[in-house]
């Protein structure tokens, strides 16, 4: 694309009033205008064909694969030219998505090699995939009367992750405390229920763990040693509907359940596990198969950020019997979900009954911090009534809720916003101790 520069408009602009007084002054060289017209024409002609073209430009785009919420990266362009290339350069980004351009998406190019380059600065607001599609590059002809403009497809993508520092800290300081977890089984009742080998009986053992038959043969007693279980499957299912995208402390619920499950799956991974996402609203949106292996975090995390906020409402039914039909083995499924009506926290009910025959299902609710506040604060206005009784009623409403998934089985954590990371952990490490995965 060639468009004239300002020098070109100006110069069009100026020869007007100039051609109409050389008309007035001097009429029978009224055709002066009209050359100075065809030779800014021809100027700009010249301009086009000179210096560098269009079609010779080679774009490059460096950017990360990923970047935390709240953080600021760099785009950096490059712009090549095998043969001649023009004496300066500006670029112009195309992004779209959960990003903000805090120095705008268009950046003047430095003299590289071979070309030139920029570096657009993008700051990431909340989870989701920034997609770099195009970029602009333009610069003008030797004569400066015109400028060349191209546009080339960039088809890159950056995903948003959860900011996961302070997940790798809490669980670098989970891990070490359970470092001893499943190293000496023999001293922690029910710790592990795979056998590992026959030992002979010490002070401290438990009891219950001596063999008496391999005891009545040896002449001594011999107790059974057993391992921590390894390799189970662990799948967190994290509901994406309206009533999870609600913020909580300024924060979507959605946002607070990714960052609770990375979390666990960081330890569960550390602790030999296979961990697994899936995330669901009216269907299921995305899914992973329980994997493992030091690559399999990384993986977690673009998932994750592929978990995009909804207004459809929960459909439990469809969401559960899909996973369901996809786990070949029995699972530990967390469910991070809420619930604000009955009608539909009795369609949930229902269709938690159905993994409970095969699977270990655990429930992570967080607590409605504001709800509890309405309902315990001290009224002063007759509004201040009114709310706390529609606060008090919710909450009655969703204990009852709880209280009939726990009699269906169900293992519940309720916790607030900033305690449910570490909560969920210590569920899910006290359920491995008492070998119910």
């Amino acid at each position: 694309m060639i468009y004239p520069t300002r020098l070109a408009v100006l110069l069009a602009a100026g020869i007007a009033p100039l051609a109409l007084l050389i008309a007035l002054a001097a009429p029978a060289w009224w055709t002066g205008g009209l050359i100075l017209l065809a030779l800014l024409l021809a100027c700009c002609a010249l301009d086009a064909l000179a210096g560098a073209r269009t079609r010779q430009a080679e774009v490059s785009c460096d950017a990360p694969g990923q970047a935390g919420i709240g953080e600021s990266f760099p785009v950096t362009l490059h712009a090549r030219f095998p043969e001649r290339r023009p004496r300066g350069m500006e670029f112009a980004l195309g992004a779209s998505g959960p990003v903000e351009a805090p120095f705008g998406l268009a950046a003047q190019g430095e003299p590289a090699k071979d070309g030139f380059a920029a570096a657009i600065v993008l700051q990431a607001d909340r989870r989701g995939t920034v997609h770099l599609d195009d970029v602009w590059i333009r610069w003008r002809g030797p004569l400066r009367l015109l400028w060349k403009q191209r546009r080339l497809g960039l088809g890159r993508r950056v995903l948003i992750t959860p900011d996961i520092r302070r997940l790798r800290e809490a669980s670098a300081q989970m891990v070490n405390r359970e470092a001893m977890f499943g190293i000496k089984a023999q001293l922690h009742i029910g710790e592990g229920a795979e056998f590992e080998a026959l030992a002979d009986y010490r002070q401290g053992m438990d009891r219950r763990a001596i063999d008496w038959k391999q005891s009545a043969r040896h002449t001594r007693l011999t107790a059974k040693e057993y391992r921590t279980e390894r390799n189970n499957n662990v799948v967190m299912a994290l509901d994406a509907g309206r009533a999870m995208c609600e913020p909580i402390e300024g924060v979507p619920r959605i946002d607070r359940a990714v960052s609770t499950a990375l979390l666990t799956a960081f330890v569960a991974l550390k602790d030999g596990d296979r961990v697994g996402l899936f995330g669901f609203d009216a269907k299921p949106r995305a899914a992973s198969q329980p994997i493992s292996g030091p690559r399999a975090f990384a993986m977690l995390q673009r998932v994750a950020a592929g978990i995009d906020y909804s207004a459809s409402e929960t459909n439990y039914t469809l969401a559960l019997a899909t996973l369901t039909a996809e786990l070949q083995r029995r699972s530990l499924i967390v469910v991070f979900t809420e619930f604000t009506d009955t009608i539909n926290a009795e369609l949930m009910l229902n269709a938690v009954g159905t993994l409970l025959k095969r699977h270990l299902v655990l429930f992570v609710v967080l607590r409605d911090e504001e709800l509890e506040s309405f309902a315990s604060a001290e009224p002063t206005e007759p509004d201040d009534v009114s709310r706390a009784v529609t606060a008090a009623s919710l909450l009655r409403e969703r204990r009852l809720v709880i209280t009939r998934l726990r009699h269906l089985g169900v293992h519940v954590v309720e916790a607030a916003s900033g305690e449910a990371g570490p909560a969920l952990v210590a569920a899910y490490l006290d359920l491995k101790r008492r070998s119910m995965l």
